[in-house]
């Protein structure tokens, strides 16, 4: 059988897909594409066993027959991103599953495989659906994703907390370090709903999500997370761990209040941390009357640094250290100008908040001190 696609078209819905094939997987065959064709539509799908994504394009098709064939994914992306723009024609043997592709002025052929060796994509049951804005869901996903852990040890650590109830929806991450707690109060629901997605899947959907207001339909079961965005269609395997109390961490009685410019603090530490100890990343906050001094000093190479910042503050003098790396990360994700550190002692959580929220959200980040050499 035949069909004919645009190569920039093919190569535009391959690359949205193509982040969830793995080097090596478990499974041979998920080193490919499915490629499914019938009724003048091309329907891709790329699967790890824990992800499936799926996207659909309108294809022509000379014999109106269905038929579906593995198709080597780097083959086939290394091919058309080195072709211009123009119609290309592929021919699948149905017998053999060998793919020719003709261009216009050149014939390039591959070995498929057998499609019934694919992974089925797991299919919709008992969900509790949910539709939200891109624009929310992409900007829930950025500020929150920095603190996901990458400790194995603690797999509920390794995706994002999502529940959904009365007091709208509530994105958390944390890696023990530091925390971040995103609530949009866009959409509510009485029934209360809650789930762990995994970092991988977050970052996949994080790319492909526009900034505006179109319509994203997500719907949970006990297992898996579907996801559909336009002719886009994600399945991800949920993370199968009670996620732990974080409330319970987030301190309700810090007395000392900084507030300062976000980006000043910003760019004063990331100059700063250039100087700081290369393991430790530590920098030392010296908060005297309305003035910010920020140290950092490497003793191994005899590097230090310090700038001072004029700032608000209410409370006692103090001395208080940091990871500037968790730091600058925590701040960079924000977007806010203006921000209010919320202090206590050296040794316990410190809150960060914008002065201001936006309408309709409310965004808390945590980050514990470090003990100062």
């Amino acid at each position: 059988m035949q069909f004919t696609v645009s190569s920039s078209t093919l190569l535009k819905q391959l690359s949205t897909i193509q982040g969830v094939i793995v080097a090596n997987p478990v499974v041979p065959i998920l080193e490919n594409f499915l490629l499914e064709i019938a009724n003048n539509k091309l329907t891709i799908i790329a699967s790890d066993l824990q992800i499936t994504m799926r996207t659909e394009l309108a294809v022509e098709v000379k014999d109106n027959i269905a038929i579906a064939v593995a198709v080597p994914a780097r083959i086939l992306l290394d091919t058309l991103k080195n072709l211009p723009a123009q119609p290309i024609t592929f021919s699948i043997d149905e017998e053999t599953y060998s793919i020719e592709m003709n261009s216009n002025n050149g014939r390039y052929k591959l070995a498929g495989e057998n499609a019934t060796d694919f992974p089925k994509m797991p299919e919709v049951t008992n969900e509790f659906v949910i539709n939200i804005s891109s624009e929310i869901l992409k900007k829930a996903i950025s500020q929150t994703i920095i603190a996901v852990s990458n400790d194995e040890l603690r797999p509920a650590l390794n995706g994002m907390y999502i529940k959904m109830g009365a007091a709208g929806i509530t994105f958390v991450a944390t890696d023990s370090h530091r925390l971040v707690r995103y609530i949009s109060n866009e959409i509510i629901r009485e029934d209360i709903q809650a789930c762990v997605i995994p970092r991988k899947s977050l970052m996949l959907l994080n790319g492909l999500l526009p900034n505006n207001t179109t319509q994203v339909n997500i719907a949970f079961n006990e297992t898996n997370a579907y996801v559909e965005l336009d002719n886009l269609k994600m399945i991800a395997r949920l993370i199968d761990e009670k996620y732990p109390d974080y409330e319970n961490v987030i301190p309700q009685d810090n007395p000392n209040k900084l507030m300062i410019n976000r980006i000043e603090f910003l760019n004063s530490l990331k100059r700063i941390a250039i100087y700081a100890n290369r393991t430790t990343h530590q920098v030392k906050l010296k908060i005297t009357g309305n003035t910010l001094q920020i140290f950092a000093e490497d003793f191994d190479f005899s590097n230090e640094a310090n700038e001072s910042l004029t700032c608000e503050y209410q409370g006692a003098d103090m001395e208080i250290g940091f990871n500037a790396k968790f730091l600058i990360e925590m701040l960079n994700s924000m977007q806010q100008a203006e921000i209010t550190m919320h202090l206590s002692e050296p040794s316990k959580a410190c809150i960060i908040l914008p002065k201001e929220n936006e309408k309709k959200e409310d965004l808390l980040l945590l980050i514990m001190p470090i003990v100062l050499n």
